[in-house]
């Protein structure tokens, strides 16, 4: 699996969240609420989405498939303070250090998140950051299909 370095500046999304864990995942009712009303929201970047997970500190150090986390379904606008449709909110991606990989499959695959916090993260000589780790969705992605495209970002220093 490909995999790039980027650094990249403060983003903002717009977007609807869910508190969820693994055991309980509620990712399909989070994108189901999402996607009707994508096309309401004013000033974005681009037509990419986002699907983010904001872990607790230390999520990972002490992990448990049971341990909740909020995942966004979101998209980037250029400006923080816009209107958005109602129940979506803000989230802030602060600057910083990011290993993207590129992947091609069948999105939550668990053994692509075990390659990338078992073997590639330890033998790196890069630490996991605490910010919210994301998936960029793009034109190459189809849910559920063997040849979806998306690039997972992971947070590092």
């Amino acid at each position: 699996m490909k995999n790039r370095i980027e650094e990249i500046s403060e983003k903002n999304l717009a977007g609807i969240s869910l508190e969820m864990s693994l055991l309980e995942n509620k990712t399909f009712e989070l994108w189901r609420s999402f996607m009707p009303h994508r096309n309401q929201i004013n000033k974005l970047k681009s037509n990419l989405l986002y699907s983010v997970q904001v872990f607790p500190v230390d999520y990972y150090k002490n992990f448990s498939p049971a341990t909740n986390f909020v995942k966004w379904a979101a998209m980037e606008v250029n400006e923080a303070n816009e209107n958005f449709p109602q129940g979506m909110e803000i989230l802030v991606i602060p600057a910083g250090k990011y290993i993207v990989f590129e992947y091609k499959g069948l999105s939550n695959n668990p053994e692509v998140f075990q390659y990338i916090f078992g073997e590639w993260l330890p033998n790196s000589g890069y630490q996991l950051d605490d910010r919210p780790h994301f998936e960029v969705l793009g034109e190459k992605y189809k849910n559920n299909d063997p040849d979806s495209e998306e690039e997972i970002w992971i947070p590092v220093k």
